[in-house]
């Protein structure tokens, strides 16, 4: 495993060739999903325990299993990692477990989270990560050979049409998006807050300190494999795997053949113009 990212490397220059792997974007980046950053999810990530929940309006709890992501890579993460290619983006990288494994593998790897204490345990771990949001400007664009959604992640955003329009523009040719499903037949998008269970302090009584949540909800989904697929095909994609692990659900996706968005490229273009920030996460 490499050691943490010094901070004279962050700024450090890069040959030309090496640009489009800078912490991405000249302009101002999409700002931070509020919930991520909230204490609930920052706390459990210090500590390394939950509980910490998405929690619907209606009172619905769906448990985030923090110990797991804040142990070591297991045999069912593997089973994931093993069948990565190339150069490997981890979309909500969390704690980092993910990324120092590839790292330790051998893998260029990177994560991206909106949590800045993901962001930080990740480093410290020794792996190289940035605070970004997938639907930021990004390192490499077009040129990434993995990408990973793990752990719930591809229902970031709550559009899963949407995220895979964006990692196809993230993949470069026949690049790999590793995915896990929900390890049930569903299709759901919900607007939901982070919730530690514990409630908030004595005397306060909005929603949000009753509940031990953060204050901002935002949009999520929950997507079985079967439904996966469907979206996958109708964006084009090709199915490339599915299997089970410990419990777990995983689905491995060919991105589909076309030319990438106008969007897309006017972000490669501004990463071209910006700082680098390790030059040993350039795609190739």
């Amino acid at each position: 495993m490499s050691t943490t990212v010094p901070s004279s490397e962050l700024t450090a220059s890069a040959p030309a060739e090496s640009a489009d792997i800078t912490e991405a974007g000249t302009g101002p980046a999409t700002p931070r999903t509020a919930s991520w950053g909230a204490d609930p999810y920052a706390n459990a990530l210090r500590t390394g325990r939950g509980p910490l929940f998405l929690r619907r309006s209606d009172g619905w709890l769906l448990p985030l299993d923090v110990e797991r992501w804040c142990s070591d890579a297991g045999s069912a993460d593997l089973s994931a990692l093993h069948r990565c290619e190339g150069p490997v983006l981890d979309i909500g990288c969390g704690p980092g477990r993910l990324v120092a494994e590839l790292t330790s593998l051998g893998h260029r790897a990177l994560g991206i989270d909106v949590s800045e204490a993901a962001v930080d345990r990740t480093r410290r771990l020794g792996g190289a990560a940035l605070l970004r949001s997938v639907f930021d400007p990004l390192p490499g664009e077009g040129r990434w050979g993995t990408l990973l959604l793990l752990d719930g992640n591809i229902g970031i955003g709550g559009d899963p049409a949407a995220l895979l329009a964006r990692a196809a523009d993230l993949l470069g040719v026949g690049g790999l998006l590793i995915a896990e499903t929900a390890p049930v037949d569903v299709d759901e998008r919900v607007r939901v807050r982070l919730d530690d269970g514990r409630g908030g302090p004595p005397g306060e009584s909005s929603p949000a300190a009753v509940c031990g949540a953060a204050a901002e909800p935002f949009p999520w989904a929950r997507i079985g494999t079967p439904a996966l697929l469907r979206h996958a095909r109708a964006c084009g994609w090709r199915t490339a795997d599915q299997w089970g692990a410990e419990g777990r659900t995983f689905v491995s996706l060919r991105r589909p053949v076309r030319e990438r968005s106008a969007r897309a490229s006017s972000q490669s273009a501004e990463s071209a113009n910006s700082t680098p920030v390790i030059s040993s996460q350039l795609p190739k």
